[in-house]
């Protein structure tokens, strides 16, 4: 797929880390890129800087999925391009002792279903309806691509650390959904791919204090740093502009594999 202005994407999680360097990788290209997201203010900021609309959206809801996509579309028209970088993380193991009291707890499973709904289910909600709304496009080229998608899952989808059930389980999910919704949608002209991102400088580890990020470098095979947004947008670029990139579960991770905690 050639990126250029004649060209829409939607890009979840687009107000910042993963999903804002796609947002600006996308836009450098030329292409109308709308932001999904629920921080508003920086939202907005990154839209109004590539030339964007910014989307009010929490993918969990079918009501606010679809006004995004509808508000998007109105700007820019029908997208040939989804990203979903929307996502969130816990820590808590399935059951667990408490040091001093010796109280037992599980895993509160609201908890779990809450990563599990943003993750997984909200991946799924705007792959389907995006994909949808790309069904209607005219194909183009020699072969009838009507549009590519991109998900984001993890290398806990296969190194699960402790604490990281839920977290893994919805990763391990968009992997594994992965090749039937690309098979789902052949015969259509769409492509699906996955990207597995290790240890990368996202907002989340920017506040952790040196030390921890100085050993989570060094714990990378090579190179022994944190992996950069920018490298994420290049391979999602790179999936989406392939014609021959499809069905494919891809780690970025330099070589990582990650320890039980």
């Amino acid at each position: 797929m050639k990126l250029d202005s004649s060209v829409a994407a939607v890009v979840t999680g687009g107000a910042s880390g993963l999903g804002e360097a796609t947002a600006r990788a996308l836009a450098a290209k030329g292409v109308k890129v709308a932001i999904f997201d629920l921080q508003t203010e920086k939202g907005e900021k990154v839209a109004a800087e590539i030339g964007g609309v910014f989307c009010e959206v929490n993918v969990t809801s079918d009501e606010s999925v679809d006004a995004g996509f509808e508000k998007a579309r109105a700007a820019h028209g029908q997208e040939r391009v989804l990203v979903n970088c929307a996502g969130t993380a816990n820590g808590i193991k399935t059951a667990s002792r408490d040091k001093n009291t010796g109280e037992i707890k599980h895993f509160p499973l609201d908890a779990f279903n809450w990563v599990i709904q943003i993750n997984l289910i909200g991946t799924f909600r705007c792959i389907a309806k995006s994909a949808a709304g790309m069904m209607t496009l005219d194909p183009v080229g020699e072969f009838g691509e009507r549009g590519a998608m991109v998900n984001t899952a993890s290398v806990a989808a296969e190194d699960g650390q402790i604490g990281q059930a839920a977290y893994a389980a919805s990763k391990g999910g968009v992997v594994g959904m992965t090749l039937p919704i690309a098979r789902d949608l052949m015969s259509e002209g769409i492509r699906v791919n996955t990207i597995l991102p290790g240890i990368f400088e996202t907002p989340l580890l920017a506040g952790l204090p040196d030390n921890v990020r100085d050993a989570l470098s060094a714990s990378v095979p090579f190179p022994k740093r944190l992996g950069q947004p920018s490298e994420y947008a290049a391979l999602a670029l790179t999936m989406i502009e392939t014609g021959y990139f499809n069905g494919e579960d891809v780690r970025l991770d330099g070589a990582i594999r990650m320890a039980p905690r």
